[in-house]
C-alpha cells in the first residue's frame, strides 16, 4: 500500500515557550492524518455515530525522535491495514525535511457507543485486499 501522506504547518498554538512543538500535539497531528485517511476511504464517521459506532484508540506506541518548531512543514506519513474483524492499525511517522522526528504505532477498534466490539466498516475491511 502507498503511504498517505498528509501535510501540517507548525502554528504558534503547537508549541510550548521555546518556540518547540509541545509533546502532545504530535498526537493531535496524527489524529488528523488519520482522520482525513476514513474521510478519503469514504467512510462517515458521523453516519457511523448515528448508528452507535464509533473507532475508539486502544493502544498508541511512540517515539520521540527530534523536534519540530514554530514554521516547520511537517509531513505525517502512515500506512496502515486492518488486523483483525474488529482492529485497524496505523504506523505513522512525523517527518521535517523527509527526516523523521516522531514515530507511532496506533491501535484503533471499531465499538458500538456502548463499548462492545465490532466489525469494521467494509470500505475499511477491503483495504487488506487492495
Amino acid at each position: 500500500m502507498t503511504p498517505h501522506r498528509f501535510p501540517i504547518t507548525v502554528f504558534y498554538e503547537d508549541t510550548d515557550m521555546a518556540g518547540v512543538v509541545y509533546y502532545a500535539n504530535y498526537l493531535k497531528f496524527i489524529e488528523r492524518a488519520r482522520s482525513t485517511i476514513v474521510e478519503e476511504i469514504g467512510v462517515d464517521q458521523n453516519a457511523m455515530r448515528a448508528r452507535d459506532l464509533v473507532f475508539v484508540i486502544t493502544r498508541v506506541e511512540a517515539d520521540y525522535l527530534g523536534a519540530a518548531r514554530l514554521g516547520d512543514r511537517l509531513e505525517v506519513v502512515t500506512t496502515h491495514a486492518p488486523t483483525s474483524p474488529v482492529r485497524w492499525v496505523f504506523d505513522q511517522e512525523v517527518q521535517v525535511a523527509g527526516r523523521t522526528i516522531f514515530r507511532a504505532h496506533v491501535i484503533a477498534a471499531c465499538m458500538t457507543t456502548a463499548g462492545k466490539p465490532t466489525r469494521l466498516p467494509a470500505e475499511i475491511r477491503a483495504i487488506r485486499t487492495k
